[in-house]
């Protein structure tokens, strides 16, 4: 009955704001009702639904208590130039508050070329520090205790010889392998989908990350061996459901390649991680973080079988939007990062980056890199937001609102599964279409100014030239080039060629995992092109097929 009274209240007052719509008219293009009642909630289960902070389904967070008893790590993504500037920007931000570190690499790194390279022409330290040896992850972490910090690697094709390159550092400073925290992202499905930053084709890839979860899982098991990324998969112009659906399409192909190879799901599935963007609409954010939880709980425990809790947990690393970010009027951007951070934390995330209000036109400054980390400090200390755990849940619009994305996030699932899963889907091209789609639709309603973006399509002004910005010098590639000479010229070449012909050969044998071999080959000082040559002559390289 009181819902029956609700519903004549409801549709009297809709009545009677329609009449009013002729002198009063609301906004165009509004994606969601206008209000929200128990009546967009029927049938809501609590207990099945949400449940408790740290209990199944994990709506509610992953943590009992989430930020009451210990903050998100603030984890600022950083690294340019070379080794040394980056270690100073790194042991800068680690004096300046910062909880954990997140590398940068440059392209060429990303792709497994040295920086002598052909292909690294023009690149080397420009995206990212420029990482060619052993020798150069030394020098990026030198007085850095990797003990005691938490590092973040953004490394995904050559992510097997970057991980051997951090073990590497780490035994050199004293600190084994089972006392290493951190993550590599190693999610190289995303690259296919939306990013381009691929080397080997998917099986091969696929055979690499699983070789990492299975050589992690007994020897480094606080190490997080893949951080499944939405980001990239939003950047490129995905819609908040399509971000986390086509995210997790790609997790479970991960954890069934993993299965696959004979591991147990409930041995590695604690050590999978997620990478969330935080965009502009602040509630739809909200919801999402919230759903995505949901929708792995339930894929883990209900697909996989998994029985440990830890199993069923999604846990998140959030960036800011970077695509959000304008050229124009910068400083704007720092409002945006403020509500992107109160996104993420008021969903829920494990560790957060915030991007800085001069990225859109340069690599950050350190003032305005601090400037993005206060930011952070500021939620957490100041605002309130992180002193209840999930203190939107409840709210008729963010449960109605988390009910739609799951639920849409669903439909794109089944979708994949029925084309046979995420690896033949992007094969296919299906996943690129769909958010070339999205992407384009968003940037029609942006020239439409259907959607207006502050100081682009609308409160322009006249700006004179941004001054100050981080240029990073081309005599960069001149001396890392010569780092190279350096290196060749004093390391033992014969040890070099022993380890890489090994290599080669366990290349050849799909039954083999290569990450002893990949750390070998690092330890006598083998370069990142140079182990990436071995494994690009066995494998071959990627070629992307039209999308068009």
């Amino acid at each position: 009955m009181a819902n029956e009274s609700l519903k004549a209240k409801v549709a009297a007052y809709t009545e009677k704001v329609e009449k009013s719509l002729a002198k009063n008219p609301e906004r165009k293009n509004l994606a969601h009702n206008r209000l929200y009642t128990p009546l967009d909630i029927e049938g809501f289960d609590y207990e099945s639904e949400l449940g408790l902070p740290g209990e199944y389904p994990f709506t509610r967070g992953v943590q009992p208590t989430m930020y009451r008893g210990r903050f998100w790590t603030m984890r600022m993504y950083a690294g340019f130039s070379t080794a040394e500037e980056s270690n100073k920007r790194y042991r800068y931000l680690i004096e300046s508050g910062a909880t954990g570190l997140s590398c940068a690499f440059d392209l060429p790194t990303q792709i497994g070329y040295d920086s002598d390279h052909a292909m690294s022409e023009g690149e080397v330290g420009k995206v990212g520090v420029a990482i060619d040896s052993l020798a150069d992850m030394e020098i990026l972490f030198d007085q850095i205790d990797l003990g005691k910090v938490s590092t973040s690697m953004t490394i995904n094709a050559p992510a097997s010889v970057l991980l051997a390159m951090y073990i590497a550092v780490a035994e050199k400073q004293g600190v084994t392998p089972d006392k290493l925290n951190g993550t590599i992202q190693n999610d190289v499905l995303k690259e296919y989908a939306a990013r381009g930053t691929y080397i080997f084709p998917p099986k091969p890839s696929m055979r690499l990350i699983t070789n990492i979860f299975e050589y992690c899982s007994k020897n480094v098991a606080n190490w997080n061996t893949i951080s499944i990324s939405g980001y990239h998969i939003r950047e490129a112009g995905s819609t908040a459901s399509q971000e986390i659906a086509f995210t997790i399409a790609d997790g479970i192909a991960y954890v069934e390649a993993a299965i696959k190879a004979g591991m147990d799901v409930d041995d590695f599935a604690g050590r999978l991680s997620f990478f969330w963007n935080a965009h502009n609409n602040v509630l739809e954010e909200v919801a999402k973080f919230r759903a995505s939880r949901r929708v792995w709980a339930k894929v883990m425990r209900e697909r996989f079988k998994a029985q440990k809790p830890k199993s069923w947990m999604l846990r998140v690393h959030t960036q800011t939007a970077g695509s959000m970010l304008t050229a124009q009027q910068p400083e704007n951007n720092i409002v945006r990062v403020a509500l992107q951070t109160a996104a993420a934390v008021l969903g829920g995330t494990q560790s957060l980056h915030t991007n800085s209000k001069d990225e859109a036109l340069a690599l950050p400054t350190e003032d305005s890199v601090r400037v993005a980390l206060r930011t952070q400090q500021i939620v957490a200390y100041e605002s309130g937001l992180a002193d209840v755990v999930d203190p939107l849940g409840g709210s008729y619009y963010i449960e109605a609102l988390t009910d739609k994305i799951e639920a849409e996030a669903w439909e794109y699932i089944k979708k994949i599964d029925e084309i046979g899963g995420a690896v033949v889907a992007i094969e296919q091209g299906y996943i690129q279409r769909e958010i070339q789609e999205s992407a384009y639709k968003w940037q029609m309603e942006v020239e439409n100014k259907q959607r207006i973006i502050v100081g682009v399509n609308q409160f322009q002004i006249q700006e004179k030239p941004v001054e100050g910005l981080l240029r990073v010098d081309a005599s960069v590639g001149e001396f890392q080039r010569k780092k190279l000479v350096d290196l060749r010229a004093r390391r033992d070449n014969a040890a070099v060629e022993k380890a890489l012909v090994a290599l080669e050969v366990a290349c050849k044998d799909e039954h083999i995992n290569l990450m002893p071999l990949i750390l070998d080959a690092v330890k006598t000082y083998a370069t990142l092109g140079e182990i990436c040559g071995v494994m690009r002559k066995v494998f071959g390289e990627y070629q992307a097929p039209a999308t068009l």
